[in-house]
């Protein structure tokens, strides 16, 4: 645990951290992830952000070293996708039980476990990670990943990210460390070039990827290593040699792109594949990075030239909707990089946004959602499931942007929803994926079950059903027989009591 606290220390230590540059050296080094709730650290805690950011990788074999309930609950836990292999989606586990642990059988059986693997499916890596369990009684899994690597022939990198270590972005940040310690730098690559570039924090949701790699190859740029997004081992091991690097979710892997650059000389930029102008500003942004490295200016005027291009026909395929959502109001609760990327999307086409929530967002998220709102009022740090039900139920939106944990808030106020986070079934990013944002939006806006379920209710439409029965209230005929069902209920009653 000694190393895994070093480890901690020195992510916490992260000085490109937005939250860590107004801080001291001491307030620095306490960190600021949040203790976990008991009982509640499922899908939060940083063996899950661990397995977030590794998992993508699709052709390596993950093994959960734990009780079957840790792979079980982050087994395929995020909407990535994969251009060919499919190992990445096959279930390894260790599957401690309770005999294992008394008997100290756990590291003998995760070495078998390897073996296994290795014998079965001959991976070019087997990613070890380590969980609560395994961690409190002490498995030391990096030797058994050095024994089993250096016997089987193979890559075996230990993932030190229990869940008792913090939150899910502490387990991002440590399974960029565990890249940098065991993977990055590995392997040196033969085809080196001048358009060599790293995407980082790209997790290719519903192939968003493939709508911007297209546009990259027009330009000539090769991306060496997408991480994680559709990412191969040899490509994140040989991405050392990558001449520039863009960032898209800075909160998760900001410490292997500073590291990267300090080691490597690999800069980076953070940008945004959401929207028009975002899109086309991420590839100017790209383009000037090589020319800075080294590679021909004319890359610059061949990016105008496909910006001015795209564009053109993003904008013609939007204006079908332009005059159709102009002025819907809009509130986004989601966060990251989302929460100003989305916003200048669809203020883009006309779009009222009447807030956005800046939980997950960086210092530079919030200074950009400001310049692009102009108002204060429009940004939230977190709100309540009551508080965004009292917002949509008075009308004050036309549609709830964010994830599945609040659809249930916006159909319960009747509101149309759609999900923008990572299990969403549609890709977003870039300029097609621009157009096909809005084509759903206007799809939830304008469905037809908006007006059906606004309706009342029959049963709401009509009088009460005691207003509507005769009075009985001076009814002889009512009451006499009233009175002679009660004598024939206590007569059944006698009956049966001597029967009895």
């Amino acid at each position: 645990m000694t190393s895994l606290s070093a480890k901690i220390q020195d992510v916490f230590d992260e000085p490109a951290c937005d939250k860590n540059r107004g801080k001291d050296a001491k307030a620095r080094k306490e960190g600021c992830a949040r203790p976990l709730t008991p009982g509640a650290a499922a899908g939060g805690c940083a063996f899950d952000g661990a397995k977030i950011v590794l998992q993508p990788i699709t052709d390596v074999a993950h093994l959960v070293h734990a009780p079957l309930a840790c792979e079980g609950n982050s087994w395929d836990n995020r909407g990535a996708a994969s251009s060919g292999p499919t190992l990445w989606r096959t279930s390894f586990t260790t599957d401690l039980t309770e005999l294992d642990v008394v008997m100290g059988q756990g590291e003998r059986k995760l070495f078998r476990a390897i073996r296994e693997i290795k014998e079965t499916y001959a991976p070019p890596a087997v990613f070890v990670y380590s969980t609560c369990v395994t961690a409190l009684i002490g498995e030391d899994i990096e030797a058994v990943c050095k024994r089993a690597a250096e016997k089987f022939g193979l890559a075996v990198v230990p993932v030190n990210a229990p869940g008792l270590a913090g939150s899910k972005n502490l387990g991002n940040k440590l399974a960029a460390e565990a890249l940098l310690d065991h993977v990055i730098g590995t392997v040196e690559p033969d085809d080196t070039g001048p358009y060599d570039i790293n995407v980082l924090g790209e997790f290719n949701l519903s192939g968003e990827f493939w709508l911007i790699k297209p546009l990259l190859d027009r330009l000539g740029i090769r991306v060496r290593a997408c991480i994680p997004g559709d990412a191969r081992y040899l490509d994140v091991a040989s991405a050392h040699r990558a001449r520039a690097a863009m960032v898209v979710c800075s909160t998760a892997l900001i410490n292997l792109a500073r590291k990267m650059d300090e080691r490597w000389d690999i800069p980076f930029f953070e940008g945004s594949f959401y929207g028009i102008s975002d899109t086309s500003q991420a590839l100017r942004s790209i383009a000037q990075l090589l020319v800075r490295k080294g590679a021909d200016p004319e890359i610059l005027d061949r990016t105008e030239t496909l910006i001015v291009e795209q564009e053109a026909v993003a904008w013609r395929k939007l204006e079908a909707y332009r005059r159709r959502l102009q002025g819907k109001r809009v509130l986004l609760n989601t966060g990251g990089v989302k929460s100003w990327s989305v916003v200048h999307a669809l203020m883009e086409i006309g779009m009222e946004i009447v807030g956005t929530s800046v939980k997950k967002s960086t210092v530079e998220d919030k200074e950009r959602i400001k310049q692009i709102l102009k108002d204060d009022n429009h940004m939230f740090e977190q709100m309540a499931a009551r508080d965004l039900y009292a917002m949509l139920s008075e009308g004050k939106a036309d549609i709830l942007l964010s994830g599945g944990r609040t659809q249930f808030v916006a159909l319960k106020a009747k509101t149309p929803w759609l999900d923008i986070n990572q299990e969403r079934q549609h890709p977003y990013a870039g300029y097609d994926g621009m157009v096909e944002l809005v084509r759903q939006i206007d799809l939830a806006i304008h469905s037809p079950i908006w007006c059906q379920v606004r309706e009342r209710a029959p049963w709401e439409c009509q009088p009460d059903v005691k207003d509507e029965l005769p009075s009985t209230k001076n009814d002889t005929a009512t009451m006499r027989a009233v009175q002679e069902f009660a004598g024939a209920t206590r007569t059944i009653s006698a009956g049966v009591e001597e029967i009895r």
